[in-house]
């Protein structure tokens, strides 16, 4: 299976994640799942958040081009499609088989 390509992520986004786990309780997999983001990504916010420096995270990342981020979601979705289609043939297979 291919890698989905590294997301860029808003301090928005990132501070949302992590009220979803601290005050709502809800389990790093659940939200992970739920925002499709890595688990560990989750975590690692999770745990800069209880160090207080949920801030910190991402100010080293260069900003990108409006045609770089435009590629990453390109690539981005390309490989949930590819996911995606791999899924539906195998399914198809399986019921071919069953049916016969």
């Amino acid at each position: 299976m291919q890698r989905l390509p590294k997301g860029v992520y808003s301090p928005e986004f990132r501070d949302e994640a992590v009220r979803l786990h601290l005050e709502n309780k809800l389990t790093i997999t659940e939200i992970a799942n739920r925002l499709s983001l890595p688990k560990g990504t989750l975590k690692n916010w999770v745990a800069a958040a209880r160090q207080g420096k949920l801030g910190e995270v991402g100010k080293s990342q260069k900003p990108l081009s409006d045609l770089e981020l435009e590629l990453t979601r390109l690539k981005r979705e390309l490989a949930e499609v590819k996911m995606e289609r791999d899924l539906l043939k195998k399914c198809t297979a399986y019921f071919v088989r069953t049916s016969a």
